[in-house]
């Protein structure tokens, strides 16, 4: 099997807050449902907003399970932001225990379907995996905030501007990364399907042990036949996301004869002195760590 066929493969089925009750100074309350939403909304609103997640860093926003202190933290926010897309299964229900308006900020991104398992032929929820899409999360933010506040239409409107430069040059480096790659290494191997969109526009081809965190573990079968794919097409590296166990990435890359290449960031930033604090961070070192798994240097051991 040639390497592009891996983008083919259907295998088996793919951050904190203080409270929200508004600031003292006057200035709006936004929550997001994640870290990674709070830390682009910080970005587009500056000092102007107060932001917080409903999950704290490491947490796995799949299949959170709201606390009460969520309730009451949420509960007099101005404004929510979700990524919408299906990524947030528990979020309808939590909404349905808080009055305050919402805002998706996935309307309007270049979907991708899930391939497979329970949710095939949904939307693929990870689109801030890629740094051009998130130009679309980006504009979506800076219209929800000037309709929060009007005043400061134009502070939200510079500073998406200048985020937005930053996520074009985020998107070039990984690119330019891929490009110097030697073409049967272009190929990203992950425990679930979180990167089909930063592999779609980075030239990557890829496959993964399940779509979405929410299905179950792979079968053998599936398993073995992704072992089969890395082996087959000596892909020098596999890797895992930070919010689940990587025993099964660990396996593969054990009988395939490919290295563990490491972890990866995707649900979630890391706390402030962690390897990811802000979402930018979480991009590079996805970057660099996939394309360190994937040079030469790393497949030395296979």
């Amino acid at each position: 099997m040639s390497v592009l066929a891996v983008s083919g493969l259907v295998l088996a089925g793919c951050g904190g807050g203080a409270a929200a009750s508004g600031d003292d100074d006057g200035r709006p309350t936004v929550m997001t449902t994640f870290t990674v939403l709070a830390d682009i909304t910080r970005n587009v609103g500056g000092d102007a907003v107060v932001v917080e997640s409903i999950t704290k860093p490491g947490a796995e926003i799949h299949g959170y399970e709201p606390t009460p202190g969520d309730i009451r933290r949420v509960s007099d926010a101005d404004l929510i932001l979700e990524n919408g897309l299906g990524l947030e299964l528990w979020f309808d229900d939590f909404m349905a225990r808080v009055d305050a308006p919402r805002v998706v900020v996935s309307e309007g991104v270049e979907v991708m379907a899930i391939q497979s398992g329970n949710y095939a032929g949904d939307a693929n929820p990870h689109a801030w995996m890629s740094p051009l899409e998130t130009i679309v999360y980006v504009e979506n933010i800076a219209e929800a905030l000037s309709e929060l506040d009007p005043d400061n239409a134009e502070l939200f409107d510079a500073n998406a501007t200048a985020y937005a430069e930053e996520l074009r040059d985020a998107h070039d480096e990984l690119v330019a990364a891929v490009a110097g790659l030697p073409e049967h290494q272009r190929a990203l191997v992950t425990c679930e399907g979180a990167f089909s969109y930063l592999a779609r526009d980075a030239g990557l081809a890829e496959a993964y042990l399940w779509p979405v965190n929410s299905d179950a573990d792979p079968t053998p079968r599936h398993l073995a036949d992704t072992i089969d794919l890395v082996r087959d097409n000596e892909i020098p590296a596999v890797f895992c996301e930070s919010t689940i166990s990587d025993d099964l990435a660990e396996q593969v890359a054990r009988q395939s004869g490919a290295q563990y290449g490491g972890v990866l960031y995707v649900d979630s930033l890391s706390e402030p002195d962690g390897p990811v604090p802000t979402y930018l961070d979480l991009i590079r070192h996805d970057i660099d760590t996939i394309i360190a798994g994937l040079t030469d240097e790393a497949g030395q051991g296979r």
